[in-house]
């Protein structure tokens, strides 16, 4: 009978364990085929945006840079002000969010081609921005017309684009 009993639960144990590893296993490869893993994204492609959380604008901007083919990792942060300011965009210069992408700071909804010409031209600047919340910007009303978008680096403030 003791031996009936232990023969049972031995069984028992071994039906469990293959269930917990199947199962673990399947998790694993589930979750890794859901989210691009970031080593695989290029670093010109991977964006962080730290914005307001009751900011719609910030999360349809994620989204067009998202459809544009970036990567974004959204954070709430209602200081993101603070923080632009401690990137060095000028007070003057801020935009709704603060963004960093490749090394660059990028503040506010600057249009993904504008993006892209400064992770491939690679300008020796701390980065760029687009003041205030235009509009016609993407992720208000969707791009349309010129856009004026601003380098900055320690004093220096130049237009980067007029687009």
């Amino acid at each position: 009978m003791n031996r009936k009993l232990l023969t049972i639960a031995a069984a028992a144990f071994a039906t469990a364990a293959a269930i917990g590893v199947a199962t673990l296993t399947t998790a694993e490869t589930d979750s890794a085929a859901d989210a691009p893993a970031e080593a695989t994204v290029p670093a010109e492609k991977q964006m962080t945006i730290w914005r307001d959380p009751n900011c719609g604008c910030c999360d349809a901007y994620a989204d067009y840079m998202e459809e544009n083919g970036y990567h974004v990792t959204r954070i709430d942060d209602p200081d993101f002000d603070k923080r632009s300011i401690e990137a060095g965009v000028p007070e003057q210069g801020l935009g709704c969010h603060l963004a960093q992408v490749d090394g660059y700071y990028v503040s506010g909804l600057v249009p993904a081609e504008i993006v892209e010409r400064l992770t491939t031209e690679r300008p020796e600047i701390t980065g760029i921005t687009l003041p205030g919340m235009p509009m016609n910007a993407p992720g208000m009303a969707g791009k349309s017309g010129t856009l004026k978008t601003y380098a900055f680096s320690g004093d220096d403030i130049t237009v980067f684009s007029d687009e």
